[in-house]
């Protein structure tokens, strides 16, 4: 287990300071001060981000750059460790993957980007997770042929705006960022500072994410916080948000016993990968994916107010427990408790009636689709 963060040791990211005088509760996360909420309050922050838009910091995250000769040869050498094609991603895409260790567990789930420029071909961009880059970085390196490297990016920022008003806001200042489609990015330039922004985001809306220079991040936050319909928003609601959203977080969802089918994230692996295999874990993946995982991550929905946190029983109606709560909480946009968890496959079916265990207390629940609330991700029309 992890040693406890120590507040001598904690990280600030660029925007700390922005954060204490806008009136963030602080709190210990992955190693960095990082805001929990603001003085609105969770509730509010969640609303208002489905509503217009949020800003959040995630510059805690971390970024980096495979450099190889060429496409093929980078986008062979991430195939090695990931079960998703990378070969065939196209120029200016975003993909979703996961870092697989020997046994097909995931390491880390992380955003993969192919730049458009042609200047860049045989460069793949790369977002890990906070509280697994010195796991993620050593783990790349040593499975990197010579011809390919790995450079890790210290001096970058990583700003998300989300919600229906997002994108607007962020072509104010950056006009071509309205010009992409979703899980497309590209560099481009906001207020003449040189960017890189994805259309993407881990709450379900439609929105960016922005890699800046950590120099100008607290300029752009402060350009994007100017226009009233952009609020501040921290770890609580960025929470609540990807939760009904049915999006997994790392170490709680997902971790290295988790197969990505046992994850419900097989949309990960395309056609090609799940029949070729030559990823680590292939056998087990393909084991699964032919005759069905011991569990699967569900969907639940519970009767009442009381929400089941992390580490809830999952049970039958008669007793025995088959599963356990990973996420859970209230879902503001619903107005009732949600949760995700894992239970033995037999008991996933949508419709399975259930008992969470909270405070001693079976609470029914019922296995539903997810996401729990639609996502509304852009989609550009279709030109015939």
């Amino acid at each position: 287990m992890a040693e406890p963060d120590v507040p001598g040791d904690l990280k600030k990211t660029p925007l700390y300071d922005l954060h204490i005088e806008l009136g963030a509760r602080m709190v210990p996360f992955a190693g960095y001060e990082m805001p929990v909420q603001y003085p609105s309050g969770i509730m509010n922050e969640h609303l208002h981000t489905r509503a217009e838009a949020g800003l959040f910091d995630v510059s805690h995250m971390g970024q980096a750059i495979l450099h190889g000769p060429d496409h093929e040869t980078t986008a062979r050498a991430l195939e090695a460790l990931v079960p998703s094609n990378m070969l065939e991603l196209g120029r200016g895409r975003q993909r979703y993957t996961v870092l697989l260790n020997g046994e097909g567990g995931i390491v880390d789930d992380l955003m993969v980007t192919r730049p458009l420029a042609e200047a860049r071909d045989g460069q793949l961009l790369l977002v890990v997770n906070a509280s697994r880059k010195d796991i993620d970085y050593p783990l790349l390196k040593a499975g990197l042929p010579e011809n390919v490297r790995l450079e890790i990016l210290e001096d970058r920022a990583l700003i998300a705006v989300q919600g229906p008003s997002a994108v607007e806001v962020v072509a104010a200042h950056a006009p071509a960022a309205a010009d992409l489609a979703f899980m497309t990015g590209d560099f481009m330039e906001f207020d003449g500072i040189s960017c890189h922004i994805a259309r993407a985001g881990y709450t379900g809306e439609d929105g960016v994410e922005m890699s800046v220079p950590a120099g100008a991040a607290e300029p752009i936050a402060r350009a994007l916080l100017a226009d009233e319909r952009v609020k501040p928003i921290g770890l609580g609601a960025r929470d609540s948000l990807r939760l009904e959203a049915g999006l997994c977080l790392y170490g709680h969802d997902l971790d290295e016993t988790t197969s990505p089918v046992e994850g419900a994230i097989t949309f990960a692996m395309q056609k090609r990968r799940r029949e070729e295999g030559g990823f680590p874990g292939a056998e087990r993946i393909q084991a699964e994916l032919r005759d069905g995982p011991g569990r699967l991550r569900i969907g639940l929905k519970l009767e009442g107010r009381a929400p089941a946190r992390e580490g809830a029983e999952i049970r039958l109606p008669d007793g025995p427990t088959v599963g356990t709560v990973t996420s859970g909480g209230f879902a503001p946009s619903l107005g009732a408790p949600i949760a995700m968890g894992y239970v033995a496959a037999e008991h996933a079916a949508v419709g399975t009636k259930l008992n969470l265990v909270v405070r001693g207390k079976d609470l029914p629940a019922e296995v539903v689709d997810m996401p729990f609330v639609p996502h509304r991700y852009y989609r550009k029309p279709k030109t015939s």
